[in-house]
């Protein structure tokens, strides 16, 4: 048995994962990096629309700062979130974006003068101020008041993955590739690192940490429609929730972008809307004012895809041999600007599509696109079900998104996350907490029952086909766990999941080739991914309110005063074919915004009977602190700068906010 010793152990070589290694590299630990596909190619590179932060540096920018952002967040996420992370997040994403260019990512950058721009569908003329000259450009994305993100043309996951990829290679920091881990190692309350299979050889190793992250990713593939890579398919949610310790958040909360093209669900960037691209129906029409008057196509992620579905539902999507569809025009913009801005779009219409953006309108229809929920994590990025394992980025409910999560705010989530957590993994890895004394004993039972179950699959001949289960669990989750959800439909999909997940432990191999063996990856990989969907399905059904991404048609209305909790999930038992559902209340007397009209379609919710208090105590507080500085009042109203890392504490400078004028300010 190969045994491999670490300090930290990072499942996951995105940017969250290399952000994570980097923060603790460069702090004195011996860090490993595992990936199934190599750094540069993982689902981060796909990210194309920019980079929420903010900077408040384009004209349209102006008065924004990390009130704004934060309200933007909190609203975003339907009152799911855990405000205390998402001032975290909003504090360090300036520092996150200014590191990420002394690292060499080019972020456009703003020319003074007049420009052209498209609002609302009109052509209009804004002047960049002279002092804002040379600084980082910014554009609108949906849900928010300013222009907020920034970006790299339309390649700016590309150019972050990138960026980051060469920084961990400066670090020395080893990355592992073709290498799954297919269990976390523990003794029930202690995470010792993983059992990881070589994708290549496939040979079983075992890695001991001290500290163990996981950052894998989402888990579109559940789904058959989803802008997601293929290697996105839950398994390191699985893995934490397989240990029996460990709570999956809000799984029930999954994110459909409005615009995957038809019928291949590639996605296309919220930048083409952010820029003044238009919906249009099949007669032509822009439908999305009908609809939303005040946002139109730029209301959030969640509202606009239900409402395209619903136009399409009255009949008026564009019926093609694939299906019906709705048309996303960014003809107005003009060749010029998609060439600069948006060039990943045009090509991916060319290469999919044979058409040219600049002259044809895009088949567009709502794909799944994001998993807000995923392993349960405090605001250090720690689980509390297992020491020493960690959670970032897509794979966790840290809880920055809530029920719904705004665009850019996730390719901002992977690096934030990761310098926030990577910093506390190292400040665990200092502390006697972080002690190790595994038995080689722990570590043969975990090696020896993956080999097993590896060699039970390979001399089974006969059986289930795992990837026509697979397909099946994909149409489940597609037709019934969707964008409009019913309770009927809910029971159905539990229902027909236990069954395929019955029938996967019945899986048999045409292929009994122990090394590469795509087949045998497959089954292995299935059942897990079978109890994520469930996760997902049995969530969705109990949940009987709308929130965000999760809409009942069946109960419609948000609910505070019953389901203001995140969802835990657990799976106690390896025979179990259904997770056990816990509540985890949202405390309203410790929120900074009280739950209120998140401001698309009628004030319907049901009050929680904590907010009238609240939101009076915010007030008085609002008029006590008056002319004290935004600063004073938001410390007042939520503490939480005593939990980021102490070297990100810093104030954010801005044109209209310079650190001169604050005597506090340290960086």
């Amino acid at each position: 048995m190969k045994v491999i010793y670490t300090d930290v152990l990072v499942i996951g070589g995105g940017l969250t994962g290399l952000r994570i290694g980097i923060g603790a590299k460069r702090r004195g630990n011996d860090v490993i990096i595992l990936s199934l596909v190599p750094p540069k190619r993982s689902h981060s590179v796909a990210a194309q629309g920019g980079m929420q932060a903010s900077l408040g540096n384009v004209v349209k920018a102006m008065g924004d700062n990390e009130d704004v952002h934060f309200e933007d967040t909190v609203r975003g996420s339907d009152w799911g979130a855990d405000q205390r992370v998402v001032r975290m997040f909003v504090d360090t994403a300036p520092k996150a974006v200014r590191e990420l260019a002394a690292w060499g990512v080019p972020w456009s950058r703003i020319q003074k003068g007049d420009r052209e721009v498209i609002i609302n569908g009109q052509k209009v003329t804004i002047t960049e101020r002279d002092e804002a000259h040379g600084l980082v450009m910014q554009r609108d994305f949906g849900g928010t008041k300013k222009w907020r993100a920034c970006y790299v043309s339309d390649g700016t996951g590309h150019a972050m993955l990138y960026a980051m990829s060469d920084r961990a290679i400066a670090h020395a920091i080893p990355v592992h590739e073709r290498m799954e881990a297919l269990s976390l190692i523990h003794d029930g309350s202690r995470c010792c690192g993983a059992v990881v299979r070589n994708l290549v050889s496939g040979e079983l190793v075992a890695y001991v940490a001290k500290a163990t992250a996981i950052a894998s990713g989402g888990a579109g593939r559940l789904y058959r429609a989803t802008t997601n890579a293929v290697i996105c398919e839950g398994i390191g949610s699985a893995l934490a929730l397989e240990t029996g310790a460990v709570a999956l958040g809000n799984m029930e909360a999954i994110q459909f972008h409005p615009t995957g093209i038809f019928p291949a669900s590639i996605l296309m960037t919220e930048g083409c809307r952010g820029d003044g691209g238009l919906l249009r129906d099949a007669a032509g029409k822009r439908f999305m004012p009908d609809y939303e008057p005040e946002k139109k196509e730029l209301a959030s992620r969640d509202v606009v895809s239900r409402r395209m579905e619903e136009h399409i539902r009255k009949g008026l999507g564009v019926k093609s041999r694939f299906g019906e569809h709705l048309w996303l025009d960014i003809t107005l913009l003009g060749a010029k600007h998609i060439d600069t801005n948006l060039r990943e779009v045009k090509e991916i219409c060319h290469h999919f599509l044979g058409i040219d953006p600049a002259k044809d309108w895009i088949p567009v229809r709502p794909a799944q696109h994001y998993t807000m929920g995923g392993v349960r994590t405090d605001p250090t990025g720690a689980n509390p079900g297992l020491r020493g394992l960690y959670a970032a980025g897509e794979a966790a409910c840290w809880d920055l998104h809530g029920f719904n999560r705004l665009g850019g705010n996730s390719v901002a989530e992977t690096v934030v996350a990761g310098m926030i957590v990577g910093e506390f993994i190292a400040d665990f890895c200092a502390s006697p907490e972080s002690d190790l004394q595994v038995s080689t004993g722990l570590i043969h039972e975990f090696v020896e029952r993956e080999q097993a179950a590896i060699d039970s699959l390979l001399c089974r001949s006969g059986g289930e086909n795992a990837n026509a289960l697979r397909a099946r669990m994909q149409e489940i989750m597609t037709a019934k766990v969707g964008i409009f959800r019913t309770g009927e439909e809910l029971a159905q999909a539990v229902e027909e999941l236990q069954g395929l997940l019955r029938q996967s432990r019945d899986i048999g191999l045409a292929s009994t080739q122990a090394g590469a063996n795509p087949e045998l990856v497959a089954a292995y990989r299935l059942p897990r991914m079978l109890k994520v969907a469930l996760c997902v399905a049995y969530g969705a059904l109990v949940r009987t309110e709308s929130r965000g991404a999760h809409f009942r048609q069946d109960h419609p209305r948000r609910n505070d005063a019953e389901w203001l909790h995140r969802t835990l999930a657990t799976w106690p038992k390896a025979t179990d074919t259904l997770p056990t559902l816990t509540r985890e209340p949202l405390d309203v007397k410790a929120m900074e915004l009280p739950p209120g009209w998140r401001g698309y379609g009628a004030k319907d919710h049901i009050e929680h009977p904590d907010t009238p208090q609240r939101a009076a105590e915010v007030e008085a507080t609002r008029a006590r602190l008056a002319g004290a500085g935004r600063e004073a009042v938001q410390e007042a109203l939520m503490s939480y700068r005593a939990l980021l890392p102490e070297r990100f504490r810093g104030r954010n400078e801005r044109i209209d906010e310079p650190l001169a004028r604050n005597k506090e300010a340290t960086v």
